[in-house]
């Protein structure tokens, strides 16, 4: 990329000009001590990922959060690509959320990247007591402003709604107007061409906090619908009920084009990948478009699900990247005719099935979770935690074995993927004890943090 690319404001003018970006050097991914039994508190920790480096595959700073028990989970920009053309915004700052807390970490990267500092806290207390909302989970930039999905109020019931945060981090109050007939929150994603949001669902935090009850799914406890709003009037205006196909519906990502309407959401329980767009007539349409079918298991009473816990896609829309946290494969669709994706790379990390093989010696305890792709689609980012009190559930060696980082080397003009034998960055070796690593951002910006308007 020129150096001219950027000068107008944070981001890129465009998806193209974004997947021109020079190489991601540094990675900042999450850690947790929350639920190990470590009585230490969890931090953000930066990766150097440039293969010219003698530290490359290692962790070469530790920003420790102020407090013991965050958990921290999803983290996002002050500033993205709908930002660009504006030459006062900054992507700077990191809001870098603890779910347990419902603290805001505002987490600065921009004197030092490689040694991010901490900025201010936004207190969790104060967040439930002007909103009463808690339990903080996406977060995405709108403009000069920040809207975080929180999953709960105050008490941790749902549905929640969405924390308002101005430039400097203050409390504006409760982003959307109304939550309608919602039932719970999760992810989020906008497209403003179409004045339109999609929302997720997957529990109240009193239901998924103390780990997972397949008979809550039953009882209606967990989310089965996507929620369609508009998004200048912040409001929902139609929800689609996805039934079994659709059990507890996590993450939400448009195209990367902003003129598009197409969409996927991962259908965790199910396993499934469901695709939305509006059709001719200007109506929103959904389907199934990937099925995972479910695995027998010798410890199991019940065929494994695939538990598709994460999903993103290329920048240029046309490779769709899939976990299945407890299979432990890790997918690579095209899906360049979006009704029908086509499977062009599989490999293996973790898992219950035993398939996947040791990377440099590590044996992968847990199964592949948050991804996180290169601008350019060459590298795939792979970590291994879910939830402390799920990890603890299913992967109970994950205590003592700690979480790992695997990158995957993607062929972004054929397809296929191939694990990088070089680069594991193995969290059961962190000073302080085995932690585990959660989601990962890029100082330039990522496949899921940039919205175009």
């Amino acid at each position: 990329m020129n150096e001219t690319a950027c000068c107008c404001g944070p981001g890129y003018a465009s998806p193209a000009e974004a997947m021109q970006a020079p190489r991601e050097k540094l990675l900042y991914t999450i850690a947790i001590y929350t639920g190990t039994g470590i009585q230490k508190p969890d931090y953000l920790c930066t990766i150097d990922a440039d293969p010219e480096s003698p530290n490359y595959s290692q962790v070469i700073s530790r920003l420790e959060m102020p407090g013991i028990g965050d958990e921290l989970h999803h983290m996002g920009w002050n500033a993205c690509s709908s930002c660009h053309g504006d030459a006062s915004k900054e992507r700077r700052y990191l809001i870098v959320p603890g779910v347990r807390s419902s603290n805001l970490h505002i987490v600065d990267c921009g004197d030092d990247p490689r040694n991010p500092k901490l900025h201010k806290v936004v207190d969790g207390d104060e967040i439930k007591r002007k909103t009463n909302l808690s339990a903080p989970h996406t977060v995405h930039c709108l403009g000069s402003d920040i809207i975080i999905s929180m999953l709960g109020d105050a008490r941790g019931n749902a549905p929640g709604g969405y924390l308002h945060l101005n430039e400097d981090f203050e409390i504006l109050g409760r982003w959307e107007e109304s939550m309608g007939d919602i039932k719970f929150g999760y992810d989020f994603w906008y497209q403003p061409r179409h004045n339109i949001m999609v929302s997720s669902e997957w529990a109240a935090p009193n239901t998924f906090m103390p780990g997972f009850d397949l008979e809550e799914v039953g009882h209606l406890k967990y989310g089965r619908e996507l929620h369609f709003w508009d998004f200048e009037k912040k409001e929902p205006v139609q929800t689609f009920y996805l039934g079994e196909d659709g059990l507890i519906p996590l993450e939400v990502r448009f195209h990367h084009n902003p003129d598009s309407t197409h969409g996927f959401c991962c259908a965790a329980l199910s396993a499934n990948i469901i695709h939305w767009w509006k059709d001719d007539d200007g109506e929103w349409q959904w389907e199934k478009v990937i099925d995972v079918g479910n695995e027998p298991h010798p410890d199991w009473p019940i065929p494994v699900p695939g538990v598709i816990s994460d999903i993103l896609l290329s920048m240029d829309d046309r490779f769709l990247y899939l976990n299945n946290w407890l299979h432990g494969d890790i997918r690579q669709y095209d899906i360049s005719d979006p009704h029908n994706p086509k499977l062009t790379g599989q490999v293996w990390m973790g898992g219950l099935l035993g398939k996947a093989p040791e990377v440099n010696g590590v044996k992968v305890t847990g199964g592949p979770q948050m991804t996180q792709l290169s601008l350019d689609g060459k590298r795939l980012y792979v970590t291994t935690s879910l939830f402390s009190t799920w990890d603890n559930q299913f992967y109970p060696e994950i205590r003592t074995n700690g979480g790992c980082m695997l990158k995957v080397d993607c062929d972004p003009e054929n397809g296929g993927m191939e694990i990088d034998p070089d680069f594991v960055v193995d969290f059961g070796k962190e000073p302080n004890g085995p932690s585990r690593c959660h989601e990962t951002r890029y100082p330039g910006g990522d496949c899921t943090s940039d919205i175009w308007i």
